[in-house]
């Protein structure tokens, strides 16, 4: 099993950049693909960019591509998705994810944070 937490939301103005944060616990981390998916109120969730284990292949959904960056630190137990040139409709609360495999749809990952809030004014 592995336990995740994330961090770096906040409330920024459209074109500004945030950082988010997914700490993981256990020693298997390394061996896990993560994912960062997206929930805005009353609306699914939806897949935000994915890494494989070793960090060698990302996905993105077009809606992030060229903005946001998916990355890993295997040392660090940590996953960063890396938001710049933020837009209104990037607001959401942001999940990470892990699973055995790479998949860009939430049912693919069986472990989940809490989430944390990213806020972008116009």
């Amino acid at each position: 099993q592995v336990q995740l937490v994330e961090s770096g939301g906040g409330l920024v103005q459209a074109g500004d950049s945030l950082r988010l944060s997914c700490a993981a616990s256990g020693r298997t981390f390394s061996t896990y693909a993560m994912g960062w998916f997206r929930q805005a109120p009353g609306k699914e969730r939806d897949f935000v960019a994915s890494i494989n284990w070793s960090g060698g292949i990302t996905y993105y959904a077009d809606s992030v591509k060229g903005r946001f960056t998916i990355s890993r630190d295997n040392a660090k137990n940590t996953v960063y998705l890396q938001m710049n040139s933020l837009k209104p409709t990037d607001t959401a609360s942001y999940y990470c994810a892990a699973s055995t495999y790479t998949s860009k749809i939430p049912n693919g990952y069986p472990y989940w944070g809490q989430g944390t809030q990213v806020t972008v004014s116009s």
